[in-house]
């Protein structure tokens, strides 16, 4: 079974329980919309760090042009808002856990195009909708593919990176919700 196939089933219910809470951010709101941009900076900075220091750059060439973490803090710049704290950086202690972070942080960025429809055009959305490198996603994918790893280490990695973006959704609701 490819990874990419395997990744996508034994996460698929982190996935759900992630796109609910998000989907409870109305992005047509100023407020709402600035909390779902402070949830994704408690975790996507810290993911993005840990990837490289465990080394995602030598397997992902183009990976500078596909890290957010500036996109996303320049939105929140204009938006007035501080970067919140960041939730613990997680350790990636091999390729298989590389990759599967990876993929939870790329498939947030088809997850982001979609939404950034329901962001209005007066709001910074530049973190929502990355250029990236040309073909990217399929590039991923096939690469993602062709990795030789664990399944096993790449779930476990993605699941907990899922994990991240759930608590930070429930600490950023409970905020702007209370």
């Amino acid at each position: 079974m490819p990874l990419r196939s395997a990744l996508r089933a034994q996460t698929s219910d982190c996935h759900a329980a992630v796109d609910i809470l998000f989907g409870r951010f109305d992005l047509s709101n100023p407020l709402q919309y600035s909390s779902f941009l402070s949830a994704h900076a408690r975790v996507v900075p810290a993911v993005e760090t840990a990837l490289e220091a465990a080394g995602i750059d030598e397997l992902l060439p183009d990976w500078a042009e596909r890290r957010r973490r500036h996109l996303l803090q320049a939105d929140l710049a204009v938006l007035g808002i501080r970067p919140p704290e960041l939730l613990p950086e997680p350790t990636f202690n091999s390729t298989a856990g590389v990759w599967g972070a990876t993929y939870v942080l790329e498939g947030s960025k088809l997850g982001g195009a979609m939404l950034a429809k329901s962001v209005p055009s007066t709001l910074s959305s530049r973190y929502l909708t990355p250029n990236g490198p040309r073909g990217g996603t399929k590039h991923f994918m096939d690469l993602l593919d062709a990795a030789v790893v664990s399944p096993d280490e790449a779930i476990s990695a993605a699941r907990d990176c899922f994990m991240l973006f759930q608590r930070a959704a429930e600490m950023e609701l409970e905020l702007v919700l209370s």
